[in-house]
């Protein structure tokens, strides 16, 4: 029996973050969470819907300590006991705060530095690279899985070199699209929460998610998710349209979605 790459979302957006990517192979899965912004018990849910289990992934990965990816963080270790694997520096942080420090100590894996790090033995590798946000260290996530090579970026002010490059070499791509520039400037959002989101620091907005679109697509590049959509300041219409319009007529064949705020996406084959 061919392995098969799976992935879903469970949230995408400021209420909640969390991501399923596994392999399975015959009768086996193993996978990881990315972020951990929704429950146990709702995450244990939407598993058993797509006829999934908690036992389905071995570790849990974290991009920055935000509470809408870390709400979570402190219930999966007390309760479901899986390595947390994050930066030393994120770690360090999650040690202090409210919402984790209790538990993760015992689930603690520390990702090396500019190295391939092996999350699930012999089956998911993860290397790390930092990106802009105002949290207390933002990263993005290259994981190789199977014959499958994967990227995450959320919550990231502006595209990197680094996170562009390994774009380029991934066949899938889950990428921000969180704001419609217009919509944020003339929303009811106070002045100094705009200049947070635009500063640089923020997110990406469509036409800055679409600018690297442009950059980084490619012949293997097959499927291009976008997240953390903003409730107030974008439609998955304007995200989709936004950047469908850099490939449209390339001829690249790509399958582009946007990814549900509060509601689960369905279990995805990549």
């Amino acid at each position: 029996m061919e392995s098969k790459v799976l992935f879903k979302s469970f949230s995408s957006g400021s209420c909640g973050n969390c991501y399923y990517l596994g392999i399975q192979e015959e009768e086996q899965r193993f996978g990881v969470l990315i972020d951990a912004g929704v429950s146990p018990r709702r995450v244990k849910k939407e598993l058993e819907a797509e006829g999934l289990t908690l036992n389905d992934f071995n570790a849990i990965l974290l991009t920055h300590d935000h509470l809408d990816h870390i709400r979570s963080i402190g219930s999966f270790c007390k309760h479901i006991r899986k390595p947390v694997w994050a930066t030393a520096e994120l770690h360090k942080a999650l040690s202090h705060h409210f919402i984790a420090h209790y538990y993760i100590g015992d689930c603690k894996k520390i990702l090396s530095d500019n190295s391939w790090n092996e999350v699930v033995k012999d089956k998911i590798k993860v290397k790390y690279f930092v990106v802009p946000h105002d949290a207390t260290q933002t990263v993005g996530f290259a994981i190789a899985i199977g014959d499958k090579r994967y990227v995450h970026i959320t919550d990231c002010g502006e595209m990197t070199d680094e996170a562009i490059r390994f774009c380029r070499q991934a066949d899938t791509v889950v990428l921000e699209s969180n704001y419609d520039k217009n919509m944020l400037l003339e929303g009811k959002y106070p002045e100094e929460l705009k200049k947070r989101i635009l500063n640089g620091n923020g997110h990406l907005s469509n036409e800055e998610c679409a600018a690297a679109i442009s950059e980084f697509i490619h012949p293997g590049l097959k499927n291009l998710f976008l997240c953390h959509l903003s409730e107030n300041n974008n439609t998955p219409q304007l995200a989709y349209e936004t950047a469908k319009r850099v490939y449209s007529n390339t001829g690249n064949e790509i399958r582009l979605q946007t990814l549900p705020r509060r509601t689960p996406s369905s279990l995805i084959i990549l």
